[in-house]
């Protein structure tokens, strides 16, 4: 219990109080610079001609191998591992035994008994201690994210990853592969080549527009980002690299919600064992809630799989995984909420930028092309003085010319209906994202998810079609 996660919350009083006070600063996209030209270019990319996305120091890596590498990541992830072939990826969802989604990642069958997984830290903590508190036949090999701020120290990752998007991408896909690429099905692995290189890429896409993400030895990285960028040239294609402020943005038009709060902070048993394994700098620990809602539950803030549109994955025929009766017992409840997207009013939004402007104390500052001042956001969605839903992940899309954020309503809530967002939190907290503001009410449109229509009709059966 030394320096955990466990001992903060008793310190601070309540994992509320912990974490909505944390002094951790801005969230941070490492290394990547901002913009390569600006982010309004860089946006508009992934529409208009092709975006490259460098996701090589964003995001954990976890290599799980071994004689129960299947059964390990079955029994703690929601989806069926049955048609699992190797070449293949799929969205990895891991819950609590309370049925609370704990986060995400994409998960790559290399070998029968090898897997990479991919995405941010709750997921890959969660594994890395499930591994010992199980006592499974496994190897973890962990590549923990860039350092936010690395302060002119050399980064060095296992792999580099690219992702290349946009309606233009196929013509570099085949300059750079010198003739056309293999035909691969949407979230399946094939080899092409990018030079004198052969590499994995798989077929994917974040910001709606389906392109191939492809990753190899880090060693590799200089000469492969080279020779996209060249065969870009060669192919007259106008390939705009993305910084990491506009790459942030990309999932706001594709309907993915990157940062829920992860459901561990309440629960006994393996839960309570969890909280004392995390160390006091883990994410869970030294992460920050940010937003209008604040309620002095923590659970108030757990999303489960039926709200993000992850349903779709559990693999009930599983003899059993952690959570599935939890799952089972949440099916269908009228408590479950659904996700939205919550088109904010332009002459509100105007009207919140124009307070700083003026005398006095002014509303929450609206960062473009997103106020990214918490890990995790949680901000009141009310209708006629009653809270209906929780905008959770916000920004500007400059695509839809329009302030969007993603979040859940409860199940009466219509798309067209018009609700209300509080914008700005309702007191002064620790937090050294936060300057002194009032909060403000911003109207919002209830839109699908996802927004982008490209989105919704392109895509293969997944969450995004399902959506509809």
């Amino acid at each position: 219990m030394s320096n955990s996660l466990t001992r903060r919350i008793a310190e601070a009083g309540s994992a509320v109080k912990l974490l909505r006070n944390s002094k951790i600063g801005m969230y941070v996209y490492p290394v990547v610079a901002p913009e390569f030209q600006n982010w309004r270019n860089e946006q508009a990319a992934w529409r208009e001609s092709a975006v490259l996305f460098d996701q090589s120091h964003h995001m954990d890596e976890v290599i799980v191998e071994g004689p129960q590498a299947t059964e390990f990541l079955s029994h703690h992830g929601i989806n069926s591992f049955a048609n699992f072939d190797l070449n293949r990826a799929k969205h990895f969802v891991p819950v609590t035994p309370n049925g609370h989604v704990i986060g995400d990642h994409i998960i790559f069958r290399e070998r029968e008994d090898k897997y990479i997984l991919v995405g941010r830290a709750p997921t890959s903590n969660w594994l890395m201690f499930a591994a010992a508190w199980g006592k499974w036949n496994v190897r973890l090999r962990y590549d923990p994210r860039s350092p936010s701020r690395p302060e002119g120290e050399r980064v060095l990752r296992e792999h580099y990853r690219f992702q290349i998007q946009g309606p233009d991408a196929p013509k570099i896909f085949e300059k750079m592969n010198g003739g056309p690429i293999p035909d691969i099905k949407f979230f399946h692995v094939d080899w092409i080549n990018i030079g004198s290189k052969r590499v994995q890429a798989l077929r994917h896409g974040m910001s709606g527009a389906p392109g191939l993400e492809i990753w190899g030895p880090y060693k590799d990285k200089d000469y492969i980002h080279s020779t996209i960028l060249q065969a870009a040239r060669d192919a007259g294609v106008n390939l705009v690299q993305c910084g990491s402020r506009a790459y942030s943005t990309n999932t706001l038009e594709s309907g993915w919600i990157p940062s829920p709060l992860p459901g561990i902070y309440t629960g006994d048993g393996m839960l309570a064992d969890y909280r004392d394994w995390l160390g006091a700098d883990m994410y869970e620990a030294a992460g920050a809630i940010g937003g209008s809602f604040v309620s002095d539950n923590i659970e108030d803030y757990y999303v489960n799989p039926f709200e993000l549109g992850y349903d779709f994955y559990i693999g009930w025929k599983k003899d059993d995984f952690i959570g599935k009766a939890a799952l089972a017992a949440m099916k269908g409840s009228p408590k479950n909420r659904k996700k939205v997207t919550f088109e904010w009013n332009r002459d509100d939004v105007l009207a919140v930028i124009a307070t700083a402007f003026e005398q006095g104390t002014p509303a929450k500052w609206i960062d473009f092309p997103q106020p990214n001042y918490a890990s995790s956001s949680a901000d009141m969605v009310m209708r006629d003085g009653r809270m209906v839903g929780m905008s959770m992940f916000n920004g500007y899309s400059w695509n839809e010319r329009a302030m969007l954020s993603l979040g859940v309503v409860a199940q009466d809530v219509q798309v067209g209906d018009v609700l209300t967002l509080v914008w700005g939190e309702p007191e002064t907290t620790a937090k050294t994202s936060t300057e002194p503001h009032r909060q403000a009410e911003i109207r919002v449109r209830v839109s699908p998810t996802p927004y982008a229509a490209e989105a919704r009709t392109s895509y293969a059966d997944s969450w995004r079609t399902r959506a509809k």
